[in-house]
């Protein structure tokens, strides 16, 4: 079976479309918390669970041998060197607030590379996709990022963790930054905030306590338009990816360490 990124790519479209319709679907119909996971404001919905499992459904029946990875589920290791990455709702308080701004979340990597990745967004239905080489879309318009600005003129874009503790540490380095940059945005959806660094709605993004479902369809769709997303380590210990146009990126990743963002020796993981 093809492992070319392309045909990932249409794979993942389709399964992803389809999620978004169950997604929206049982917004209409009424949103039910079904628990919680790491706090108690960190939620996981019914349509969390059942999302992903019709996600795992079209990808296991269409490319058994492969591997999946879903924020909601048990690992499976294929063995064709594909794996899967899914987040069935990203943004679920978006999505139980009825805020548009919660995504369905699909990549697909070979051999540990995101070669096709795919975020839409369920309340409105914009898709942003992108397979390694083949440049960014957002349904039929190709994407590139914003040109580089001064860092006073930087729209940025970031989110707070679950857990008290962290949340009080992105506090401190939000505020530190603030003064620098033309403003910050919180708009809750990890995946589609990469997508807005990509169509040249913002001019940067960094978060710490990030998953690899969260952003491993977006950050590819960022960086083929134009954008370079690094994996780190945060200020309170736990992974953290920082986002922004190539061009502009060593002086917006210089100012997030010195906001308190990043570890003090801004170690990039692996």
């Amino acid at each position: 079976m093809s492992g070319s990124g392309a045909a990932l790519l249409d794979l993942a479209v389709a399964v992803a479309t389809e999620a978004a319709d169950l997604v929206a679907a049982r917004r209409r119909a009424g949103v039910r918390v079904a628990g919680t996971k790491s706090s108690v404001v960190d939620i996981v919905t019914e349509a969390d669970t059942e999302c992903e499992q019709l996600i795992r459904d079209r990808i296991l029946a269409a490319r058994p041998d492969d591997g999946f990875l879903g924020e909601e589920g048990d690992d499976i290791h294929g063995t064709t060197g594909v794996r899967w990455i899914a987040d069935p709702i990203d943004g679920t308080v978006n999505f139980l607030y009825g805020l548009p701004q919660y995504a369905v979340s699909l990549a697909a990597e070979v051999d540990g590379e995101v070669v096709a990745g795919v975020v839409v967004n369920a309340a409105t239905g914009a898709c942003y996709r992108a397979h390694r080489g083949g440049g960014a879309w957002r349904d039929d318009e190709r994407l590139t990022v914003r040109a580089d600005v001064p860092l006073g003129e930087r729209l940025v874009l970031t989110g707070f963790n679950y857990e008290a503790r962290t949340r009080a540490v992105q506090a401190t380095a939000a505020a530190a930054l603030l003064p620098r940059v033309r403003d910050i945005r919180r708009l809750g959806a990890c995946a589609l905030d990469l997508c807005h660094i990509a169509e040249g709605a913002a001019d940067g993004y960094v978060e710490e306590g990030v998953a690899l479902w969260d952003h491993a369809a977006g950050a590819l769709i960022a960086e083929e338009a134009g954008a370079r997303a690094v994996r780190t380590t945060g200020r309170d210990g736990k992974p953290a990816l920082v986002c922004a146009p190539e061009a502009g990126f060593d002086a917006f990743w210089a100012l997030v360490v010195e906001a308190g963002f990043l570890a003090e020796d801004g170690t990039i993981r692996e």
